[in-house]
């Protein structure tokens, strides 16, 4: 595969993106500004694993050598059956630019739409001069870092147990277990539940037991001191994804957080106008987190789907039409700050057959986003009639 012509595009005055395709099979993303970078690989037809993910590596390494930046948040999207492959072509790619493999990294199982494979990476990279390593017993688990003097913590795969020596007691166990021992890294890094502004989790056959995942998390917020009461309406609680996801340790669930130390000053949490609350009806998470850092925001955008200002699902069956309303939701959201579809940089699109994945991609171009940096994967979303979501992460200049 031939890697094709860069593309400088610069986005008004406010963040730098680089558009590059490294052949016909991937597309490459990097939008950065101000100490950061958000760098996508997404993979849109059945390449080989391993040589995608040499690929898109070895784009990575260079990206990272040149501007003098370090891996703080990495997720691998792909068939499980791939995993040791891209892995390993993962490992001799960073190697060879002399970075070190062993950072902590999420792999879950996010199923390309063409079945086996790779679907894609999402990269958040800073600059390196203020980096650390968080461990647990001795296990790499999350990266630390210091941004105009504001202190980030990131837990990665984050499972009840450790990876190598799974458990098979009750999902609802596991995910009280997860969540307790993200409190604890939390604190023993100088940090709590509190200071979270971003989740992912990831859950082995998530329509099955999402209700029960609900109550448990809630029950541990509440513990935390993070759950609204009634009326409340200072809102702690981060923004979310909650979607189907298996690992390769057989764990019912694993989560990757965000944390920003004594952030009342530069994070908050924002509502939906168009959405209701999820707390409201049982979920709890914001639908997105603001993160001020310098002259630039960070937003992070839960898991979005068609729910309605009631918390009712909409448009069942009609996959263009939960699309539509998904992207009109988000643009909503980003809207409260200036921004809108155009200043997402990294982004994660469920949809729950695979072909479902070439009509979003119709619509996304209709929105005016042919090159939306995004990793497209099939998966069940937590509620049987919703067809698709869609997360993502943004930065705009203030």
């Amino acid at each position: 595969m031939q890697q094709g012509v860069e593309m400088m595009q610069p986005i008004e005055d406010r963040i730098s993106s680089v558009i590059q395709r490294l052949s016909g099979d991937i597309s490459f993303h990097v939008t950065e500004g101000e100490g950061r970078a958000f760098v996508v690989a997404s993979v849109k037809s059945s390449a080989d694993a391993r040589e995608a993910a040499s690929l898109s590596y070895t784009q990575i390494a260079e990206v990272l050598s040149e501007r003098g930046m370090a891996v703080v948040h990495e997720r691998i999207f792909g068939s499980l059956s791939m995993e040791d492959d891209v892995m390993s072509a993962r490992r001799q790619a960073l190697t060879s630019f002399g970075i070190s493999p062993e950072n902590p990294v999420t792999y879950v199982e996010g199923r390309p739409p063409w079945g086996e494979g790779l679907a894609g990476i999402i990269i958040h990279a800073v600059k390196k001069d203020d980096v650390w390593t968080v461990m647990d017993s001795r296990v790499p688990c999350g990266r630390g870092w210091r941004l105009n003097g504001v202190t980030h913590l990131v837990l990665e795969n984050i499972q009840a147990f450790n990876r190598r020596t799974p458990d098979h007691t009750s999902k609802l166990l596991q995910a009280r277990l997860m969540l307790e021992r993200a409190e604890r890294l939390l604190r023993e890094n100088g940090a709590s539940y509190k200071d979270v502004v971003r989740t992912w989790f990831y859950l082995s056959d998530i329509l099955n037991w999402y209700a029960g995942f609900n109550k448990v998390r809630n029950e541990k917020y509440g513990e935390f001191g993070i759950m609204p009461g009634p009326g409340d309406s200072n809102l702690l609680l981060p923004a979310s994804t909650g979607i189907q996801g298996e690992t390769t340790s057989g764990a019912a669930c694993a989560m990757d957080l965000i944390a920003v130390l004594n952030s009342e000053n530069c994070t908050r949490k924002l509502s939906n106008p168009s959405q209701l609350d999820a707390f409201r009806y049982g979920s709890a998470f914001a639908r997105a987190s603001v993160v001020r850092n310098g002259s630039t925001e960070l937003i992070e955008v839960s898991g979005t789907a068609a729910i309605d200002e009631h918390g009712v699902s909409l448009y069942l069956g009609d996959i263009r039409a939960q699309i539509d309303c998904t992207f009109d939701k988000v643009q909503t959201l980003l809207a409260q700050e200036g921004a809108g579809l155009q200043d997402i940089c990294a982004a994660t699109v469920f949809v729950k057959k695979p072909e479902f994945a070439e009509i979003f991609n119709e619509m996304a171009a209709a929105h005016g986003l042919d090159d939306f940096p995004c990793v497209c994967v099939v998966a069940d979303v937590c509620r049987e009639e919703l067809l698709f979501e869609m997360d993502a992460e943004a930065v705009i200049r203030k």
